[in-house]
């Protein structure tokens, strides 16, 4: 089964009704067969930019409760490369959550990601690769 990563875009879509991306978003997952992962500052991302209502907020979180998609640990040592990754972009920027997806993809070699965030045709991995957007064509 095919894992990829998803970033807070998609999920913010996926929750609230009025973003341009929902009906996208929905479609996506009801033909995606795999396992989404993503790390907890995408999830606080999406929660924060669902604050129009703590309701969707807590969808979002018995959703996720409820296995629609696994998160990967950030560790402690890992912070170097965040931050090695923050350096190197910051004229993109490369906020905190779009770090953690790329070291989550180098540590799991994940090579696809459900974003609608353009940065990451520049984001490259340690070995050189972008991720493949899977939601946005």
């Amino acid at each position: 089964m095919k894992s990829i990563l998803i970033d807070a875009g998609p999920l913010i879509a996926l929750f609230d009704k009025s973003d341009n991306y929902h009906t996208q978003a929905v479609t996506f997952l009801k033909n995606f067969k795999g396992t989404l992962l993503t790390t907890w500052p995408v999830i606080t991302e999406a929660s924060h930019l669902l604050a129009f209502s703590v309701k969707v907020q807590i969808a979002l979180l018995e959703w996720i409760n409820r296995g629609g998609l696994h998160l990967i640990e950030i560790e402690s040592y890992q912070i170097s490369r965040i931050t090695e990754l923050s350096e190197k972009y910051k004229d993109v920027p490369m906020d905190l959550a779009d770090a953690t997806l790329i070291v989550a993809a180098e540590n799991h070699n994940i090579k696809e990601i459900a974003t609608i965030d353009s940065d990451f045709y520049v984001y490259r991995d340690i070995r050189k690769r972008y991720l493949k957007n899977i939601f946005i064509k």
